[in-house]
């Protein structure tokens, strides 16, 4: 039943079995289960990238992002897909690359509100609040997961509240009410 070429046919087939599909047509677009993680993985980052798009015209874009970095379901798949990599060389370069893609949407959120402040982006620029934020959300979520919470109270509370300075800041600007110096300096 099994030839030397359908090494790839179990995983395939069980796939088949719960999408309800016939084998042959889930074979016929998804040669080994390797094409088809990359196609799920693809797909669900052209969502990811859309939603954050949407994300940047927010009237609080940093919180926004915040609350979709910080979405376990979000958070779990794509631990699932960086777990899969570990042994294949092209989904690995496929998740660095949308990540460095994901990371341009979230500089252009900081960027967009820290500019609309008074807050010295020398001290921590826009990109270090990028890699802070994605950080901090995966580590939350994945302890989480796990039943470890020591701390994340905390965390959290100290984000929307930075969240809050920046934001608070960049809309009162906006309007002309300057109300002084930031609480971040």
């Amino acid at each position: 039943m099994r030839s030397a070429d359908s090494h790839h046919f179990p995983g395939l087939t069980r796939v088949a079995d719960k999408a309800a599909l016939k084998p042959q047509l889930v074979h016929y677009y998804f040669r080994t289960m390797d094409d088809l993680f990359m196609e799920v993985f693809r797909r669900r980052a052209e969502e990811g990238l859309q939603i954050q798009a949407a994300i940047l015209d927010a009237p609080h874009p940093l919180r926004a992002l915040w609350n979709f970095s910080t979405d376990s379901t979000g958070v779990a798949v794509t631990m699932e897909f960086i777990a899969l990599a570990r042994h294949r060389p092209a989904l690995r370069a496929e998740i660095a690359r949308y990540s460095e893609l994901f990371r341009v949407g979230q500089l252009a959120a900081a960027e967009q509100v820290l500019a609309r402040t008074e807050y010295d982006v020398s001290r921590i620029p826009a990109v270090v609040v990028s890699v802070l934020m994605t950080s901090i959300s995966r580590v939350v979520v994945m302890e989480e997961a796990l039943g470890v919470t020591a701390g994340h109270a905390e965390t959290i509370e100290l984000i929307d509240w930075c969240l809050g300075v920046l934001e608070n800041e960049a809309a009162d600007r906006a309007i002309g009410n300057v109300r002084g110096r930031s609480d971040l300096r």
